[in-house]
């Protein structure tokens, strides 16, 4: 079985909820991707998920501002699944 199937309808994101709202005009507001959000948000959570994070970086290339930035989450259990609720954004300053 591959990494993409084990985690595969495993992780959720609830995107109606205010802070799945807040994320997205987090993340429009710091990327310089042409890339919708929709379409990368299946990567991200499947990538925070085999790394066991609880956030995501946005390297500095990716960036208008040309800072790295991280995004990160709460993450919770529900039956089979794993949930992330979007916590906060920070800025690496370095």
């Amino acid at each position: 079985m591959s990494r993409k199937e084990l985690y595969e309808n495993k992780l959720q994101m609830d995107y109606f909820s205010d802070d799945y709202i807040r994320f997205e005009e987090d993340f429009q507001k710091y990327s310089a991707m042409d890339v919708p959000l929709t379409f990368l948000i299946d990567d991200v959570l499947r990538t925070m998920a085999i790394n066991q994070k609880n956030y995501f970086k946005l390297n500095k290339e990716n960036t208008k501002d040309g800072r790295d930035h991280y995004f990160y989450f709460e993450v919770y259990s529900k039956a089979e699944s794993r949930v992330f609720n979007y916590s906060r954004h920070k800025i690496n300053f370095k």
